[in-house]
C-alpha cells in the first residue's frame, strides 16, 4: 500500500481522517489557503526544504532533498500565490522557468480574482540576468525584476529594452525587503510566496517582513557545508513562531509556522 498524507496538527477528530490516503489537490489547497484579507494587506510566506541535519540543498540544488510529496506541496503553494519571489542566484542555479497555468486550479484562481498563473519576481542586485531566457520571453504572466536604486544604469536600460518591468525598491544596490513587499502589493500581488534562497530569506527575516514559513523536513542527511534555509547575520532572539499546521507523508514532514509579534 502506498503511504498517504497524514495530518498531525491540528489534530483531526477521531475517525475523521484516514491516515493512509492520497489527499486531492483541493484538500491540500484548503490546508494551505492564505488568510482572508479585506484591505489588501499582503501576506508573504516562504517555502523551503531542509535535510534532517539542517542543509538547505545538496550539491547546490534542492532537488536532492525533495520527493514526490514535497513537489506536490510545492506545486500547490505556487498555484495559490499571486507572485513567486526568488533571488537571482537561486533562479539561475535552479534554472527557473515561467510559472505555468494549472487546469486543476483555474476555477479557484478565477474565483479569487487571480491571473491564470503566478508572476515570477526575480530580486537581483546587479541585474546580471539573461533576458533572452524563457523565464522572460515565454511567461504567461510577465516576469518582474526587483532591484535597488544603486543598480547599474546600463543594466537597467538593457532590462527595459527587453521589455522587462523593473521595480526599484529602496536605496543602495539591492531592494529593501519592506519596499519589495509593498511594491508588489501595490500592483495587486498580495498572496506572496518566496522560495529563497537562504541569503535573501535572511534579509527578509531581519526586516521582519515574513509572515509564514512552510518548511519541509526531508528524511535525509547530507552533511557538507550547505547553508540553513535562512542564512545571514545572527538575528535577535524572537518569540516562538506559532505552529499552524503539520502534515506527514513517507517520512517527509510539512510544517507551517507563523510569525507573531516578537519579530526581530
Amino acid at each position: 500500500m502506498i503511504s498517504g498524507m497524514r495530518r498531525l496538527f491540528p489534530v483531526p477528530a477521531a475517525g475523521r481522517e484516514a491516515a493512509d490516503r492520497r489527499w486531492p489537490l483541493a484538500e491540500l489547497a484548503d490546508a494551505y489557503a492564505y488568510p482572508a484579507s479585506s484591505d489588501g494587506t499582503p501576506w508573504l510566506r516562504a517555502n523551503m526544504v531542509s535535510s534532517l541535519d539542517g542543509a538547505a540543498h545538496h550539491k547546490g540544488r534542492s532537488a536532492g532533498l525533495s520527493g514526490a510529496a514535497d513537489m506536490r506541496v510545492f506545486g500547490v503553494l505556487r498555484a495559490l500565490a499571486d507572485a513567486v519571489v526568488v533571488g537571482a542566484e537561486t533562479a539561475r542555479v535552479e534554472e527557473y522557468g515561467p510559472a505555468r497555468a494549472r487546469e486543476s486550479f483555474a476555477a479557484r484562481r478565477a474565483a479569487a480574482g487571480q491571473r491564470p498563473a503566478p508572476a515570477i519576481v526575480v530580486v537581483s542586485l546587479g541585474l546580471e540576468l539573461d533576458f533572452s531566457l524563457p523565464l522572460f520571453t515565454q511567461a504567461l504572466v510577465p516576469t518582474l525584476v526587483v532591484t535597488g536604486a544603486g543598480a547599474p544604469a546600463e543594466a537597467l536600460r538593457a532590462a527595459r529594452k527587453a521589455g522587462v518591468e523593473v521595480i526599484v525598491a529602496g536605496e543602495g544596490s539591492g531592494g529593501d525587503p519592506a519596499r519589495i513587499k509593498a511594491e508588489l502589493a501595490g500592483r495587486g500581488y498580495t498572496r506572496l510566496l518566496t522560495e529563497g534562497g537562504p541569503r535573501m530569506l535572511g534579509q527578509f527575516a531581519a526586516a521582519g517582513v515574513l509572515d509564514e514559513l512552510c518548511l519541509t523536513l526531508s528524511p535525509r542527511v547530507v552533511a557538507g557545508a550547505a547553508p540553513r534555509v535562512i542564512s545571514g547575520p545572527e538575528l535577535p532572539v524572537t518569540d516562538e513562531l506559532e505552529l499552524a499546521g503539520l502534515l506527514e507523508e513517507q517520512g517527509f514532514l510539512f510544517a507551517r509556522y507563523r510569525w507573531g509579534t516578537g519579530r526581530p
